[in-house]
């Protein structure tokens, strides 16, 4: 397994590359880690043209499924999490894996094209299930070319999720478990390469207000009492209505992000302790720094994101949670950073439980130590220095598609 290396001592500083970010906008996890990762490289100085590649763009430039349905596909499983319609999306990820099989042979056609015209030095992928046809196309017009998959959940979702056998991919991996489902899927050492964690956006390591209690009370809030920041991502749930309905003596923090119909029922919920309900709002962190708990789905973002505030957390895990997201609530009992409930209906003896142990388990979330959004730029360039030598380059595979287009696009430089 790889190790990050020392940026100092690559010989690849002068040379300007040009690297993608794949992303696409299911969930808004995958378009965070890129715009996390596209900062961070330009804060190590790493001379490279960086570009957001929207995956949906690429495969369906003229919006095609937008004008048969009425929304980007994105959409339609955003607005699914937003209500609460979780319970088949096992069984439909299996569907969605079996039609994207069907179309590899068209999809890998229309990325070929893409690298072609944009030739890129590098490709990292932050999104799963297209990671063959991403790897496949690009291999087949712009062999040596590396590409990197960088995983955006704690652990891969077998079979085919993240992680595909066969493929001579790297792997970025944010866990234990992750770097050993890669090595049991057979991944070369050479190509697995460990983080600590997941990729966080800078301003989760900035530091706190000055006067966190003067910021409360500027808030509404109570200085004094423990506060709980309520958060299911962009799209916020309706399962903050329960958990609010459940806690009326806790102080709350209700961030609905753009269900603004959410957020104007929560507002008019009757309350015995004093609550913040927000909108959609860029400073998630600075916000998370006021409160003393989260609630919310055991997402990777969030769980992170929380985990890296000091946050202990209160999750559930049953037949609605998405089916990628079942082994962080195994990963939240084994690092001890909070409670995984079987449902919501149980919040108000969890935040009793968890609020008269506080100390403890904030103790569990200082010891996890996530420098990934750090690590990545390093990592990345000394994946492109290896690809840069002769010797590995040769072991790379050529097509004869490849040789015949490569030099006339090198041509028009």
């Amino acid at each position: 397994m790889s190790t990050v290396p020392n940026l100092a001592n690559l010989s690849n500083a002068g040379r300007q590359r040009t690297v993608h970010l794949v992303y696409f906008d299911a969930g808004g996890g995958h378009r965070a880690s890129a715009l996390a990762l596209e900062a961070s490289i330009a804060r190590a100085g790493l001379p490279w043209a960086v570009r957001l590649v929207n995956l949906r763009e690429v495969l369906d430039p003229k919006n095609t499924f937008r004008r048969m349905t009425g929304m980007d596909p994105e959409d339609y499983y955003n607005k699914r999490i937003a209500r609460g319609w979780t319970a088949g999306l096992a069984q439909e990820l299996k569907v969605l894996q079996a039609l994207i099989r069907w179309w590899h042979g068209p999809t890998v056609r229309v990325l070929q094209q893409h690298w072609l015209r944009t030739e890129p030095d590098l490709i990292v992928s932050l999104i799963p299930n297209f990671n063959r046809g991403l790897h496949e196309s690009l291999a087949a017009v712009l062999p040596g070319v590396p590409f990197v998959t960088v995983l955006t959940d704690l652990a891969d979702h077998p079979p085919r999720f993240w992680i595909d056998k066969g493929l001579g991919q790297h792997l970025v991996c944010g866990s234990a478990h992750a770097v050993q489902q890669a090595r049991d899927a057979g991944h070369a050492p050479e190509r697995i390469h460990a983080t600590s964690g997941m990729l966080l956006r800078d301003d989760f390591y900035a530091p706190p207000p000055a006067d966190r209690a003067a910021e409360r009370r500027r808030l509404g809030l109570d200085p004094d009492r423990p506060t709980g920041i309520v958060l299911f991502g962009g799209q916020g749930s309706k399962a903050m209505r329960d958990i609010a309905k459940r806690l009326p003596d806790t102080q709350l923090i209700l961030a609905c992000g753009h269900n603004v119909a959410l957020a104007d029922a929560l507002r008019a919920l009757p309350a015995r302790a004093p609550r913040l309900v927000l909108g959609f709002t860029p400073d998630v962190a600075r916000t998370m720094h006021l409160a003393d708990f989260f609630i919310g789905k055991p997402g990777p973002g969030s769980l992170s994101e929380a985990v890296q505030m000091h946050l202990p957390v209160i999750v559930v895990r049953n037949r609605w949670t998405l089916p990628q997201e079942r082994y962080n609530t195994q990963w939240v009992r084994e690092n001890g950073v909070g409670l995984v409930l079987a449902s919501f209906a149980q919040v108000d003896r969890a935040v009793a439980e968890l609020v008269a142990d506080l100390p403890r388990y904030r103790a569990a979330t200082q010891r996890m130590r996530n420098r990934a959004v750090f690590e990545l730029p390093g990592l990345l360039q000394g994946i492109l220095a290896r690809a840069d030598r002769p010797c590995d380059r040769a072991t790379e595979p050529v097509r004869p598609v490849a040789q015949a287009v490569r030099p006339s696009l090198a041509a028009h430089r």
